[in-house]
C-alpha cells in the first residue's frame, strides 16, 4: 500500500468510526451493520421510488416520502457525509437519488407539471439542498415530519399547485 492510499485508508477509518460513535451516541442500540448500511439503504429506497409511473407528479412526491424514513434512521451518517466526505462522499450516498430526481423532473417537463422557466439540472440541485435543509431542521429538533411535509413542499418548489401536491401526497400517505 502506499503513502497515499494507506493516509486515504486512514482517513476513511477514522470517518467510519467518527460517524460510528456519533450514530451510537445517539441509538445505542443500533449495530455497526446499521452505520455501514447507510449508503445502500439510500441506493435501495431510490432504486424503489424509481418505480415506473406515468405521473411525474406522483414520482417526485414517492420519492421524500420513500427517502425520509432512511433519513431519519441514517441522519448522522448523511450529515457526516454532506459535511465532511466532500462532493465524492456525497455523489456515492445520493447519487442514485439524484438520477432518479433528475428523470422525474425531465419527465415532469414533458408532461407541463414542473418548472420550465429553470433547468432540470438547477432544479434538481435546488430540491436537494431543500430537501437536505429540512433533514437538517428535523436533525436539529426545529420540526417533525415523517415525510408529508417534505414531499408537499418538493413539489410546489418543483411547480406543482399547492393544493394538488397536498392531494398527492395524501394520496400516497392515507393513514396519516
Amino acid at each position: 500500500m502506499t503513502g497515499r492510499s494507506s493516509a486515504k485508508a486512514r482517513a476513511t477509518r477514522a470517518r467510519i468510526l467518527e460517524a460510528a460513535r456519533r450514530e451510537l451516541g445517539r441509538d445505542p442500540d443500533c449495530s455497526l451493520g446499521d452505520i455501514a448500511d447507510a449508503g445502500e439503504a439510500v441506493r435501495r429506497a431510490s432504486a424503489t421510488a424509481r418505480a415506473p409511473t406515468p405521473d411525474a407528479v406522483t414520482a417526485l412526491a414517492h420519492l421524500p416520502l420513500t427517502l425520509c424514513p432512511v433519513g431519519d434512521r441514517y441522519r448522522t451518517l448523511i450529515g457526516l457525509a454532506h459535511h465532511d466526505l466532500g462532493p465524492g462522499g456525497v455523489d456515492a450516498l445520493l447519487g442514485p437519488a439524484r438520477d432518479a430526481v433528475a428523470g422525474i423532473l425531465a419527465h415532469g417537463r414533458r408532461q407541463g407539471v414542473f418548472h420550465i422557466a429553470v433547468p432540470p439540472g438547477p432544479l434538481r440541485r435546488a430540491l436537494e439542498a431543500h430537501l437536505l435543509a429540512l433533514l437538517e431542521s428535523v436533525n436539529s429538533g426545529l420540526w417533525t415530519d415523517d415525510g408529508t411535509a417534505a414531499a408537499t413542499a418538493a413539489l410546489i418548489a418543483a411547480g406543482v399547485g399547492p393544493y394538488l401536491a397536498a392531494t398527492t401526497v395524501h394520496r400516497l400517505r392515507p393513514n396519516r
